[in-house]
Parts: C-alpha cells; structure tokens; sequence
C-alpha cells in the first residue's frame, strides 16, 4: 500500500513537472506587426507572416502592398512597424531613420502578352539593352519592327508603373535613369502592370518575377510571357542567354549573375532607427535566419552569408 502511494505521489510530481515545461516551438512573442510597401516583397511577406505566426499564434500581422515609395513612407511618419522596399535606401532617407536590411533577393524582367502576333520572332531574336532605352527612355522606337529589328510596323504600346515603387527604379537604372524619366502608360502596381500587358496584345512593360511566375508550377502565368534580353547583343537569344522557362531556371541565372544587375536586385524590410520593439527585432532576426528556408519555395533567392551576416550585426 505505501509503494503505491509512494509510487502515485512520485507520479503526480512528475506530471507536474512535466507541465511547467513550455511545449516545443511555444511562443512567449505576443503582440502585433504591421507592414507596408512593395508589390514585390509582398508574396515573401506574408509567407513569412505565415509560418512565424504558426510558431508564435500570439503574434498577429497586418500587410498591405502599395508601392516601395508608400512603405518607406509609412515606417518613415511611424504608420507601420516595417516598410517593404525593393530598392536601395536613400541617402537621405537614411538620415530621417531609415535602416535598410536586406531579406532576399528578385528581379525585374520585360513582359508582353502571349497573344502578340510577333511572338515567335521576339522569343528568338530578344530585346537589347539599347532598344530597350528607345522604347522606356528616348521614346524613339514606335513598332515593334524597329524594337525588334523585324519587318514589322504594328504599333508597339509602352506601359510603365505609376506609383513610386521598386520595380521601376531598377528597371529605369538599367539605362542609368530614374523612375521619373520612364516612358509609357502608367498602370498602379505590379498586378495592374501584369494584367495590362495580358490584355493588351501589343503592349509591352516589366513586373517583378513574382508576378510573372506561378509559384506552384513555376512556370510563366498563362497570357503573359517574359521578353528574354539579348545580353551578347548578336541579335538572337543564344542557348545560355535562354533561362526564362520556368522560375528556377530563371532563379538559378540571376544567382550565378548570368541576368544583369539591375535589374536583379536586393530586397529590404525597412525600420525607422535600430528597432528597440522586442517583437520587430524578433521577427527580423528569424527572417534572416530561420525565415530564409521559406525563400525558395515563394520564388525568390536567398541572401549571400555575408549579407545575412551583416543584417544581424545591424539588429544587435
């Protein structure tokens, strides 16, 4: 009788003990998040806000896309916790508080309709750097014949972003520009841009790779189709200029640097000042660590170790 009291005493401890033990992945991070800013760091957003609210459900986080130009702003007049930006920092954004850290890397490509009559011809002959900057920049190319150098004079339509973002500004440095010295008609947003050009059989514009792919098939979303860029510039796309068949080949380029920089380009979460919130600096560091296996998957490309590296010296 005393062993089984004894026994039952000794188990009722146990249990006890086992009780004040916090469960595995357990969160202690309470509290909310909110994010604003670029179309292009939105997918990877909120898959992150996705798999850190499963380890931390205490944790609740509002994101809204709007434009690099809205999140900078937003984090800047202290309207959310972290801006999205797809473009370097200003210096003098830095001055009113910006702290840029880098969380992954995308790109910018040219994109048309899969309807368009030249299809075929443009797939295998490409878009060079010069042309490009005659489309988006002097505006002297009107057809899609002089673009191309095709014997053709259907009309070629310009589209460009209206909102201050990004995916703009790289592609406006690709000619050594600024977003403001774009050509085209402004569409708001990087979906709007997509559908657009979807529409429109003779339109040409960019988007981020995000809104081009699908993230499930990897493969090039139905009705748009990517303009492959003639880097060699000899007039045809060459077998290893040939990498827009699906994300990971595309993604695989980009990172061995066979796609040009820019339009390939770091992304930024973005806070006013080193974050002293408990909950910013948690969710910032695990990004930069646990967050970045989820990076592939969402379809962009992970962070060197050194930039990595250097986003946690900037947090600690």
């Amino acid at each position: 009788m005393k062993n089984k009291l004894l026994l039952g005493a000794m188990t009722f401890l146990f249990c006890n003990f086992l009780n004040s033990i916090p469960t595995l992945g357990q969160s202690k991070l309470e509290g909310r998040l909110s994010f604003s800013g670029a179309f292009a760091l939105y997918p990877m957003a909120v898959k992150w806000a996705e798999e850190f609210k499963r380890i931390n459900p205490a944790v609740k986080i509002d994101i809204s896309a709007g434009g690099a130009g809205k999140g900078m702003t937003d984090v800047l007049n202290n309207m959310v916790d972290i801006g999205m930006v797809s473009r370097e920092i200003y210096p003098e954004e830095v001055k009113k508080g910006a702290l840029g850290i880098a969380v992954t890397k995308d790109a910018v490509v040219a994109v048309m309709s899969e309807n368009n009559p030249l299809l075929k011809d443009i797939l295998a002959v490409g878009l060079k750097p010069e042309a490009a900057n005659d489309l988006w920049i002097t505006g002297k190319f009107k057809t899609w014949g002089e673009t191309f150098n095709l014997k053709s004079k259907i009309p070629i339509h310009v589209y460009t972003r209206s909102d201050a973002c990004g995916a703009a500004e790289v592609w406006a440095k690709l000619f050594g520009q600024k977003q403001e010295d774009l050509l085209g008609s402004g569409v708001f947003g990087d979906p709007g841009l997509a559908l657009a050009v979807k529409k429109d059989p003779i339109g040409i514009g960019y988007n981020n790779i995000g809104y081009v792919y699908d993230f499930n098939t990897k493969k090039q979303i139905p009705g748009i189709r990517v303009v492959p860029i003639d880097l060699n510039k000899n007039g045809k796309i060459d077998p290893e200029e040939d990498f827009y068949g699906s994300m990971d080949k595309l993604i695989d380029a980009i990172t061995k640097g066979k796609y040009p920089s820019p339009p390939a380009r770091d992304l930024y979460f973005v806070t006013k000042g080193k974050p002293t919130n408990k909950l910013v600096n948690a969710f910032l560091k695990w990004v930069l660590v646990d967050g970045q296996k989820y990076v592939n998957e969402t379809g962009y490309i992970n962070l060197t170790k050194e930039i990595i590296n250097k986003g946690l010296k900037n947090l600690n």
